[in-house]
């Protein structure tokens, strides 16, 4: 009798609970509108290109002074990230949090003026638009399929935005491809000849025996090496992240594939508060929790800026592709998979937890105010120390981004912020907590994978 009546009374406890926060019968409707994702989702798979794609994607061979690779600022051992505010970039030596600003005339000359993004996804079919400012986009009315930063320049052929944005960092004197007089591939990219930095690489990487096996696997259409372009490179780099970072199968996925049980009881709650209440799903919507959109959030701005603003170390975000000053300081609203793992938060990392990032959302105005620069993760360097700070630190400026905020602050419980920390943990894949597969041993290059 004793257990039946505590049963009952647990029975109660939680659904008075439920009932509190609005998830009594049915369960979220809202979400219960959202499709699960199915493998229609995402491009077709095509094993070879993947295979050439993984070995391209680890190979210091794409940048200028043979020395970074895509995976020194997208390494899978920090999620397809690099676990610092901001990447060391061109010039580092090390992986991930590990990182330094490298020594003499090897080191770095500046900071990436962006957090480094996951790739968690951003394969899939709905992801037409990449980088934080969206300045690569699919467009079938451009000559080439996308508008990017190299207009009637860019590759012809691409696959999908995925493939589109990998062609960029080997373009950037500060991500990969070095500084002017380091190297020929630096001298074109310093002049901003992008089709001359494509046509060397892609000749560097032709002249390896290996990869020309490779490129007649995944191509066999192709007169190797003659026919081989950067665009074959791009879309097989493209090809390994669609299908080696694909993360659909968290908790929530497999609640909305109908296992009810999938998501804890705390889950379920934050993700009705996460839908109502806390209007996170204003922006956060859709299979991936994202708009697609940009917009304006006050995250505190640090690290070098892009040439914008206070002593051209601001960054206007969108307003940069677009020219528009109501786009200032607006940046894309990212997909919240695997966030709980992707950390720092923010345009420019400038939150050191997820905490902290939910918090800034709740209150935005007050969080930049009482923001604390201790939470930028930044392998010091005193030239590079004393501008990380100058535009947050200086309060004009920092009252033009107070200004542009355009969501309003919503009172929650520390209790209700922590079920949307719940939720949100939710949407980790287990399978992305492991990514050592995706590594491989070697690279036909030569090069070493690590330092």
């Amino acid at each position: 009798m004793k257990e039946i009546i505590r049963k009952t009374s647990i029975a109660i406890t939680m659904m008075g609970a439920m009932v509190l926060f609005g998830l009594w019968t049915p369960l979220v409707q809202a979400h219960n509108r959202i499709s699960a994702v199915i493998d229609a989702d995402y491009p077709d798979r095509n094993e070879a290109k993947e295979s050439l794609g993984q070995l391209l994607f680890f190979d210091k061979i794409l940048s200028g002074n043979k020395n970074t690779s895509c995976a020194t600022c997208h390494h899978p051992l920090a999620a397809t990230g690099d676990g610092l505010s901001l990447p060391v970039g061109e010039g580092g030596r090390g992986v991930g949090v590990m990182c330094d600003t490298g020594t003499g005339d090897d080191a770095i000359h500046e900071r990436v003026p962006r957090n480094s993004p996951h790739l968690f996804n951003l394969g899939a079919n709905e992801f037409s638009t990449m980088f934080h400012d969206g300045r690569v986009e699919k467009n079938l009315a451009s000559s080439t399929g996308f508008d990017t930063p190299a207009g009637d320049a860019f590759l012809l052929g691409i696959d999908h935005a995925l493939a589109a944005q990998s062609a960029f960092p080997p373009t950037s004197t500060t991500e990969m491809a070095g500084q002017a007089g380091e190297n020929e591939v630096a001298d074109a990219a310093a002049m901003g000849d992008v089709q001359t930095v494509w046509y060397l690489l892609t000749e560097r990487v032709m002249a390896i025996p290996e990869y020309q096996k490779l490129f007649r696997a995944a191509y066999p259409s192709l007169n190797v090496p003659d026919e081989v372009t950067f665009t074959h490179i791009a879309n097989a780099i493209g090809a390994f992240e669609a299908a080696a970072y694909r993360a659909d199968n968290s908790p929530f996925d497999r609640y909305l594939r109908g296992e009810k049980r999938a998501m804890s009881v705390n889950a379920r709650l934050g993700m009705k508060l996460f839908q109502r209440k806390a209007e996170c799903a204003n922006c956060h919507a859709g299979k991936f929790q994202t708009d697609h959109q940009f917009h304006a959030l006050g995250v505190p701005q640090i690290g070098p800026g892009k040439g914008d603003g206070f002593n051209g170390h601001d960054d206007f975000g969108r307003e940069q592709v677009t020219g528009d000053s109501y786009d200032r300081y607006k940046f894309r609203t990212p997909t919240l998979r695997n966030v709980v793992i992707t950390g720092p938060w923010g345009h420019d990392g400038a939150y050191n937890t997820l905490n902290a990032m939910l918090k800034h959302h709740i209150d935005p105005e007050n969080s930049l105010a009482q923001y604390d620069t201790a939470q930028a993760t930044l392998p010091s360097r005193v030239d590079l120390d004393a501008i990380d700070f100058t535009v947050h630190n200086d309060p004009t400026s920092r009252a033009e981004l107070a200004a542009a905020i355009e969501i309003q602050a919503i009172r929650l419980k520390e209790r209700e912020i922590n079920l949307l920390i719940d939720f949100l943990h939710a949407l980790t894949d287990p399978q992305s907590l492991d990514l050592r597969s995706t590594v491989p041993a070697r690279v036909p290059s030569g090069l070493s994978l690590s330092d």
